[in-house]
């Protein structure tokens, strides 16, 4: 299966693509078997995207 990116960094995604894209790499995720060096690169992705998704959150809890 191959994992497009994003045509802009995690940071400039809108919230809608930024869980659209979480949605695909876990996908990717759970169809790519262990052992796969990509699968190495795709959880990195993914990290990144959950911390950025965790950033928002504190942002919007501490901007009410």
């Amino acid at each position: 299966m191959r994992q497009d990116t994003p045509s802009h960094p995690v940071h400039a995604l809108t919230t809608y693509e930024l869980r659209r894209y979480r949605r695909a790499l876990e996908h990717s995720l759970k169809t790519i078997p262990a052992g796969v060096p990509v699968r190495e690169l795709l959880h990195a992705r993914l990290s990144e995207v959950l911390a950025e998704e965790e950033c928002r959150a504190h942002l919007q809890v501490a901007c009410g």
